[in-house]
C-alpha cells in the first residue's frame, strides 16, 4: 500500500507539522509531576516484555489507576515523541501510564510471527494483571491505542480480564478479514503488499543493547531468521477462515462487557468499525468520526482535529476512577458532515459540520434508492444493459488505502476523479435544487454478468461540482467469487447474471444545491484492489442496479464541548532533525510498454532523539504497475530501509518485496539484509507460489 502503517507513527521522527492549534503544556504545568522508567514486565513463560512506564509523583502508599498502549512499534525510537505527548499528558493528570512493546519487537524478548496471535492477547492478559498487581496501582486498567494498538484493546476486553474497565480504540477493526491489511473492502488489496513488506522489515530491527543488554545480537539474529512472509500467510487463507476468526471480535459483540469508546476518521482505511460498534455492543459506549486520515485525531490531517487527550481523561476519569462527569449521558455518536471537498490531494482540511446522534442507528435514519439508468439517476427500474471493459490502471487516484497524513503536501487524498469517471460508466442525477445528505452506510444491490471465469465490481460515489470536478465520497469493491459471503469461493461463469447486494464504506456527506450527485462503475481500482484473473468485461442489468443511499436528522454538535476546545499535549522530548528528508508521488505513463504506473518515494531523513542517544533514519519505496489492457501485468513492488546509530552502535536492516501474478497463481519475492558498522551481515531470501482462490 503507498503508506505502510508506521511511516510516521513507527518512524519515531515526529516531525512533520501537526495542527496549529495543538497547545504544548510543560511538565511542571501538569496536575501532578511525573516519574519515568523503562522497566521489563515479566511473564509466566520467562519471557521479558519491555515497557516504558509514566507515574505520578505521590507519597508512598498512594494508588493511582493504569492506562495500558500495547502495540509492535519501538517505544524506545519509534513512537517516543508522540507517547511523551499523550502518556505524559495522561500520568499528570493523575494516571500511570504504560507504553509496551509486543514480543519480538522493540525491546521485548521473543520473535513476531505474524499479527494478533494468541500468544500476543495471552501476553496482553499477563501486562494488565501485572499492573493492576504494582503497589502504585488501585486494580483498575484502561486501555487506549491506534490500528494495531486500537484492534488490541477491542482483542482483549473480549476475553474479559476483570481488571480491565475501559478502552479507547482508534481507527481500529472488529473484523480482520474484511478490514485487516489484505482484503480490505472485499478485494485482495494491491497495496497490502506494501504492509506485508513493511513488516517483515519491521521484524527485523534490533532491540536497542543499552537496554536489552549483552544477548541484543543473538535477539536480532532470531528476529532475522525466524519469521516468514506475513503475506504468504495471508494469502494461504484468501477465505474467511478459522484464521482470520481469531481474533475477530465481531463475531460475538456480547463478548465485550466494558465501556467502549470508539473514534476513526472518514479517510482512514477503518472507517465502517465505529458506526458497527455504536449498533451491536450493549455496554455504554461511545463514538466519533471525524475527516481525518489513520492517526489519533488531534494530529491526523484532514483537519479540524479535536482535544483528544482530554476528551481520554473524561472516559478513564468516569470509569477508571468513577467521577460522574456526564460523558456517558452526552450523544452516543459525534460524526464529521463533510461537504464542498477539494479534489486537490493535498489538502489539509475539509469543510463540514460536526453532528450528533443520541444512538445508532439513529432514530430518524431512512433510505433513498437511486436506480442507474441510460440518462443517469433514475427514481425507478431502468432498462436494458450497459457494459464497461475499464482501464485496469483506473484508480490511482483514488487516494491511499491508508493514509497517515500529518503533511498535506503528501499528497494522500484522493485527486479529481474526472480521469477515473472516464473509464467507468457514471450515472448522474439532475444537478441538485436542494442538499443531499449522506449519513451512514450505502448499499448497492445489483444485477450484473462478465464474460469471463472471474469478476470485479467497483462502486464510486462522487460529488460533481458546477465546473465538472468530481470529488470521491466513498466507495466499495466486490469480488464476484465472493457473491455468496467471505467464507466461500464461488464459481463464476460467463454470461450468468448474478444478485450482489454490498456495503460502501461508511460516510457523512452532503452534496450541496447546485452539485450534482454520481455514481460510477468500473471493473478496476488499483491499486486499491487487485485485479482478478481474467481480463474482462462488466455488464450491468439495469433493471437490477440501485443504490440506497442512508440519511439522519441529526443534532449540530455543541461546540462548548471539550472535545471542542483547542487539543493539548504534553512537551515532548528534545529531537534535532538533521536531515530533512523527502518524498514524491508520481504516477506516469510508458507509452513504449504501454504499462502505467504509481511510485511513492519518501526518503525520511535523519533525527537524533537525545533521551534516547540515537539517530533514526529510513527510506521507503512503493511502485504499483500495470498495463491498462491486461490483468495479468500488475505488479507491486516495495522497498524499505531503516537505520539505528550511535557511539559504538551503527545497524540497519533492509527489506523489499515483489508481488506479481498469472492466471493461477500469485508469485512472491522477498529479500531481508541487515547490516552493522555498514557491512552485510545477513541476507535471507524468499521466492513463493501461492494458488489464486478466487482472488
Amino acid at each position: 500500500m503507498p503508506n505502510f502503517f508506521g511511516k510516521y507513527e513507527a518512524m519515531a521522527l515526529d516531525k512533520t507539522p501537526k495542527h496549529d492549534s495543538i497547545l504544548l503544556i510543560g511538565l511542571k504545568d501538569l496536575p501532578h509531576q511525573i516519574i519515568e522508567e523503562e522497566i521489563y514486565i515479566p511473564l509466566a513463560d520467562g519471557t521479558r516484555i519491555a515497557a516504558r512506564i509514566w507515574r505520578p509523583k505521590a507519597p508512598a502508599g498512594t494508588k493511582f489507576p493504569a492506562i495500558l498502549e500495547y502495540i509492535p512499534y519501538r517505544k524506545r525510537d519509534g513512537t517516543r515523541t508522540r507517547d511523551e505527548e499523550q502518556h505524559q499528558y495522561l500520568a499528570g493528570h493523575g494516571y500511570v501510564c504504560a507504553r509496551v512493546d509486543m514480543r519480538g519487537s522493540g525491546d521485548s524478548d521473543g520473535v513476531q510471527h505474524d499479527e494478533y496471535l494468541p500468544i500476543e492477547q495471552q501476553d496482553g492478559l499477563e501486562v494488565i494483571v501485572w499492573l493492576a498487581e504494582q503497589s502504585w496501582c488501585t486494580g483498575s486498567v484502561g486501555m487506549f491505542g491506534l490500528s494495531w494498538g486500537g484492534i488490541t484493546t477491542l482483542q482483549l476486553a473480549s476475553h474479559r480480564p476483570p481488571a480491565l474497565k475501559a478502552i479507547a480504540p482508534v481507527g481500529a477493526t472488529d473484523d480482520r478479514y474484511y478490514d485487516d491489511g489484505c482484503y480490505f473492502v472485499g478485494g485482495l488489496a494491491g497495496e497490502t503488499v506494501g504492509w506485508g513488506g513493511v513488516m517483515f522489515a519491521f521484524n527485523g530491527r534490533p532491540p536497542d543493547p543499552v537496554l536489552y543488554g549483552e544477548g541484543w545480537r543473538d535477539a536480532w539474529m532470531r528476529r532475522l531468521e525466524e519469521p516468514e512472509l506475513f503475506m504468504k500467510i495471508w494469502l494461504d487463507h484468501q477465505q474467511r477462515d478459522d484464521y482470520w476468526l481469531q481474533g475477530t471480535v465481531c463475531t460475538d459483540y456480547d463478548r465485550i462487557q466494558i465501556p467502549v469508546y470508539a473514534v476513526s476518521g472518514w479517510t482512514d482505511c477503518w472507517p465502517n468499525t465505529v458506526m458497527r460498534l455504536m449498533k451491536n455492543l450493549k455496554v455504554p459506549r461511545k463514538g466519533l468520526i471525524g475527516p481525518w486520515s489513520h492517526l489519533f485525531p488531534d494530529r491526523a490531517l484532514p483537519g479540524p482535529g479535536v482535544n483528544f487527550q482530554d476528551e481520554l481523561l473524561r472516559w478513564f476519569d468516569r470509569w477508571l476512577k468513577g467521577i460522574e462527569n456526564g460523558i456517558e449521558n452526552e450523544p452516543m455518536l459525534t460524526l464529521y458532515r463533510q461537504q464542498e471537498v477539494s479534489t486537490d490531494p493535498c489538502h489539509a482540511t475539509r469543510p463540514g459540520k460536526w453532528l450528533d446522534a443520541e444512538s445508532w442507528p439513529d432514530a430518524s435514519l431512512t433510505y433513498r434508492s437511486f436506480w442507474l439508468g441510460r440518462d443517469g439517476l433514475m427514481d425507478q427500474p431502468g432498462r436494458g444493459e450497459m457494459s464497461i471493459r475499464s482501464p485496469q490502471s483506473l484508480g490511482m487516484l483514488s487516494g491511499d488505502y491508508m493514509p497517515l497524513s500529518t503533511d498535506p503536501t503528501l499528497a494522500q487524498m484522493p485527486g479529481d476523479q474526472r480521469t477515473e469517471d472516464a473509464g467507468s460508466l457514471c450515472y448522474d442525477s439532475d444537478v441538485l435544487t436542494e442538499p443531499l445528505d449522506i449519513v451512514g452506510t450505502s448499499t448497492i444491490d445489483f444485477k450484473v454478468s462478465t464474460d469471463a471465469g472471474s469478476g470485479l465490481v467497483a462502486v464510486r460515489l462522487c460529488d460533481v461540482d458546477e465546473n465538472g470536478a468530481s470529488t470521491l465520497i466513498t466507495y466499495g469493491i466486490v469480488n464476484l467469487s465472493q457473491r455468496n459471503g467471505r467464507e466461500v469461493c464461488a464459481n463464476v461463469e460467463a454470461g450468468t447474471a448474478y444478485h450482489i447486494r454490498y456495503d460502501l464504506n461508511d460516510i457523512a456527506h452532503r452534496v450541496v444545491a447546485g452539485h450534482k450527485l454520481r455514481i460510477a462503475v468500473s471493473n478496476a481500482m488499483w491499486p486499491m484492489a487487485w485485479p482478478v484473473a481474467d481480463n474482462h468485461t462488466l455488464t450491468l442489468h439495469l433493471e437490477g442496479c440501485r443504490v440506497d443511499l442512508p440519511d439522519a436528522e441529526l443534532s449540530p454538535s455543541d461546540a462548548s464541548r471539550v472535545l471542542f476546545t483547542q487539543p493539548r499535549v504534553a512537551i515532548p522530548g528534545e529531537l534535532t532533525v538533521h536531515d530533512e528528508g523527502s518524498h514524491s508521488r508520481i504516477i506516469s505513463h510508458n507509452l513504449s510498454t504501454g504499462k502505467k504506473s504509481l511510485t511513492l518515494d519518501a526518503d525520511f531523513g535523519a533525527c537524533q532523539i537525545h533521551s534516547a542517544d540515537v539517530t533514526v533514519t529510513g527510506y521507503g519505496r512503493d511502485h504499483f504497475e500495470i498495463s491498462d489492457e491486461d490483468v495479468l501485468t500488475a505488479k507491486a513492488e516495495y522497498q524499505f530501509r531503516m537505520g539505528y546509530a550511535r557511539e559504538g552502535w551503527n545497524v540497519a536492516t533492509q527489506g523489499q518485496m515483489t508481488m506479481t501474478c498469472d492466471q493461477n497463481s500469485f508469485f512472491l519475492r522477498g529479500e531481508l539484509r541487515a547490516f552493522e558498522d555498514d557491512k552485510e551481515i545477513f541476507c535471507r531470501t524468499w521466492d513463493e507460489t501461492i494458488p489464486r482462490r478466487g482472488f
